[in-house]
């Protein structure tokens, strides 16, 4: 499970900020985002280095994609393709539409179930698969504008406990300001523990499961030429790991 959390604002200076934590065993081998892919080098992701695809990513076209597992399907199987494949196949468009009608034609009970959230400064697609249970077609459905929250359940739904505890106090905190380095409300967010995994913004668990990486990403307005994208990256749970900057050269 992972938490991403969208805020999409058209006509804005900042019409797409994100901020997403990872949560994965913490023996899985990763590497911070960079550019790990010499036939891909307009991608910086995070590299998962068990599978070779990412969990996380931003193309130089300035679209994100993220992949979740759902609800159930935690961990790989040995008779499904890896979803991280999914992030670098939808980075390998230069819009976050034609990313996601390429993706829809994809075979969704190849993989495990999954959420993944593709976005640019203009458009955002939240794109579920089922699993081998599930219909061969992926769903594809736009993300609204303002505040939303994906984790293993459905876009902002009720059913995930940690969307029911949390995604009001996003909604009503102040908005990241990227140009002023002011994303305060949102880290305290992130950074939050619960009674259990499904509570929890920050998980931390005996059993080695817990929150590894945390990001704060956001995309300035299209053709601005004072900022460009800004990505903080926290190696490591975000109540004990600084956010870096990353270097988006």
């Amino acid at each position: 499970m992972c938490t991403v959390v969208i805020l999409r604002r058209p006509g804005h200076d900042w019409p797409l900020i994100l901020g997403a934590n990872r949560d994965e065993m913490r023996g899985r081998p990763s590497r911070p985002p960079g550019r790990h892919w010499p036939d891909r080098a307009e991608i910086v992701a995070g590299l998962d280095e068990l599978a070779g695809g990412s969990w996380m990513g931003l193309n130089d076209s300035g679209v994100i994609a993220c992949v979740l597992n759902r609800h159930g399907s935690l961990g790989p199987a040995e008779d499904a393709r890896s979803r991280g494949e999914l992030v670098l196949e939808a980075l390998d468009h230069a819009e976050a539409g034609a990313a996601a009608e390429a993706l829809a034609d994809l075979d969704a009970r190849a993989y495990r179930s999954f959420n993944l959230l593709v976005a640019d400064g203009h458009d955002a697609y939240w794109i579920k698969g089922l699993g081998r249970e599930g219909p061969a077609i992926p769903g594809v459905l736009p993300v609204a504008e303002g505040v939303s929250m994906l984790t293993a359940y459905d876009i902002d739904s009720a059913d995930s406990a940690r969307v029911r505890r949390h995604l009001p106090d996003f909604r009503a905190a102040p908005p990241p300001y990227p140009e002023a380095d002011d994303w305060a409300a949102w880290r305290a967010i992130l950074a939050r523990r619960g009674e259990g995994v499904e509570d929890a913004v920050l998980i931390d668990t005996a059993a080695g499961f817990g929150t590894v990486s945390s990001s704060l990403l956001a995309l300035p307005a299209a053709g601005r030429t004072d900022a460009g994208p800004v990505w903080l990256y926290a190696e490591g749970a975000p109540d004990r790991s600084a956010y870096i900057p990353l270097d988006l050269s």
